[in-house]
């Protein structure tokens, strides 16, 4: 494949011509039409229809929700590859209003589904005719307790533009507007944000402290900004939680991903008995680093091969042989966001900070966005998307209201990918000091992706609970930041000073209330899929295949039956912090 400069951007024709033409304008008055039409023929009389008639009507539902959605994703993926250009700021915030318009004018009718009488949403539920809506409905049923009449929904909706909208989207302008001034072999220049956090991983401890701490500060400069954006967002779903009687602030979270309270908390706190393990990790890190303690910028701090750049084109390769030898269509769909150009790879200035996978709708292809800047985390981060690519693809048999899935498993092709990549790597290499670096990258994953995520989630939680007192002032978020990681690190890392700060970038905090804590579920899910692949092989594949390709159309639990596995075994979350415990014992026979 050919990655010139050209073919590093994605290119989104498939879309519209141009965020200028007369195209998008066209499909927004066609969805405003169509959407008040729809309203009109059916507004107070959902309860009347059959199951046939029910049927038709969510039809035409997905139609409508198909063409609103076109220009919206498009227009997202405009302002997050060029947040500084005004064309697509214009465009970004005209469809943003336009969706939110759209929501207010076809609330009425997941509202009068919710309100059904129980003796008939029973008996549509039952309806053969409506067997592929069934978790639709049950999905969107579990919300009657906390759902309020069409007005107040509708002015909540219309007020959140100028609410905890216009925050989140000050925070995502705010910080891809940043420039880091650094001094590096011995020359002073600007990077951006991905490119400081890439340095995470550079073999000089002095330049990774440096570019992490210059991250930092840049942001504690802006920290009236973050504070009030962060404070504004907790108060925001504070309020949420009292107007809509809900019990707790991660209620709405478990209530949308199916899960119950307790089975997050047992995760939770399995997890956290295990932090000791971790530690463990650190200090052999330290021991293979020669340094009597690690500080928190040298717990990705390469060994041997691992400080080796990649090349995209390396990079592609070693993804897509990851998946050669498990399953030829999954190779050819991650093969074809590359000749499809649908990814675009090196960070810049006003482009959104991470990465991301896009799933649009089943009518049209997702799209990566990714800051690539040749490290061995780079690489694992483009299995990783590819895993999201992967998912979105096969779901597309699905419709759009079973497209989606759920919360809990959004992040398990994902990560399943990164494990095919790591096995790829490790079996191609017989130098035991290249398998040590391998074998410490996966295990800092594992880390980063289970014990740091509920980290970040454990902060959430204090930082809602908290709010609900009363104003939380820059210095308690950091202090409550500060005190969460220790939890973690104890006497085995040391967090340097602008750590305090690290609450401030983390934009799943932003945008997805507890969002963090589906990472954590979603790899102690795939230590257990990926365990049963290496013990079954190839008949393990369609199991694994029918879960992505189930979309939204199964609850978690139902979802992950189809390869054989109850995640409300207690000894479930275990069985994946044992496999991480083995990874170490490997790692220090190698050692």
């Amino acid at each position: 494949m050919d990655f010139s400069d050209q073919n590093l951007l994605w290119d989104t024709t498939t879309f519209y011509s141009s965020p200028e033409g007369a195209e998008v304008e066209r499909d927004i008055a066609a969805a405003t039409a169509q959407a008040r039409t729809f309203r009109e023929r059916y507004f107070g009389k959902v309860a009347s229809l059959d199951a046939e008639e029910l049927r038709r009507v969510l039809l035409e539902f997905e139609a409508l929700q198909e063409l609103t959605a076109k220009p919206q994703l498009y227009a997202y993926l405009l302002f997050a590859a060029d947040s500084e250009n005004d064309t697509y700021k214009r465009l970004s915030q005209q469809t943003a209003e336009f969706g939110n318009k759209m929501e207010r004018e076809l609330l009425f009718f997941d509202l009068e589904l919710i309100e059904l009488p129980d003796d008939s949403f029973s008996r549509l539920l039952q309806d053969p005719q409506l067997s592929l809506y069934r978790h639709f409905l049950e999905s969107i049923r579990k919300f009657r307790p906390h759902t309020l009449p069409e007005r107040e929904e509708r002015l909540l909706k219309q007020k959140s533009l100028t609410g905890v909208d216009a925050f989140s989207r000050l925070f995502d302008e705010l910080s891809a507007s940043f420039r880091y001034r650094m001094e590096i072999d011995d020359e002073e220049r600007d990077f951006t944000g991905e490119e400081l956090l890439g340095m995470l991983h550079h073999p000089l401890p002095a330049i990774r402290e440096r570019a992490f701490g210059t991250f930092l500060k840049r942001h504690e400069e802006e920290g009236i900004t973050f504070t009030t954006v962060f404070n504004t967002v907790a108060l925001d779903h504070s309020q949420e939680l009292e107007i809509r009687n809900y019990p707790s602030p991660m209620e709405p979270t478990h209530l949308a991903n199916e899960l119950s309270a307790r089975a997050v908390q047992q995760m939770m706190a399995v997890t956290e008995e295990n932090y000791p393990l971790a530690r463990d990790y650190f200090r052999l890190k330290a021991r293979l680093l020669k340094i009597p303690k690690l500080k928190n910028t040298d717990i990705f701090a390469p060994i041997g091969e691992t400080a080796r750049k990649y090349s995209f084109d390396e990079a592609v390769k070693l993804v897509l042989d990851s998946y050669r030898d498990f399953d030829t269509d999954c190779r050819e769909i991650a093969a074809e966001f590359f000749t499809g150009k649908r990814v675009d790879v090196a960070p810049r200035h006003g482009k959104a900070g991470g990465a991301f996978c896009m799933g649009m709708t089943p009518s049209l292809p997702p799209y990566l966005l990714l800051n690539f800047t040749g490290n061995l985390r780079d690489v694992s981060t483009l299995a990783h998307e590819i895993g999201h690519g992967l998912h979105f693809v096969l779901a597309q048999r699905q419709t759009i209201l079973n497209y989606h899935p759920p919360l809990p498993l959004a992040e398990t092709a994902s990560v399943f990918s990164e494990m095919l990549l790591t096995r790829h790597m490790l079996e191609s290499e017989n130098d035991p000091d290249i398998k040590i670096s391998l074998l410490c990258a996966k295990i800092e994953d594992i880390i980063a992706t289970t014990f740091r995520q509920n980290v970040l989630t454990r902060f959430e939680e204090r930082m809602h609970l908290e709010r609900a007192n009363g104003l939380l002032v820059s210095s308690r978020l950091c202090d409550a930041w500060w005190e969460e990681n220790a939890k973690l690190y104890g006497d085995a890392v040391e967090m340097i000073e602008p750590y305090r700060w690290g609450w401030s970038y983390i934009s799943h905090f932003i945008h997805a209330r507890f969002y963090c804590y589906s990472y954590t579920f979603a790899e102690l899910l795939v230590l257990s899929l990926f365990h049963k692949y290496l013990q079954e092989g190839t008949p393990f594949v369609p199991a694994y295949k029918a879960i992505l390709s189930s979309g939204g159309s199964q609850s978690p639990a139902d979802t992950v039956k189809l390869a054989g596995i109850d995640f409300s075994d207690h000894g479930f979350w275990q069985q994946g912090y044992d496999f991480l415990g083995d990874l170490i014992d490997e790692l220090k026979g190698l050692v």
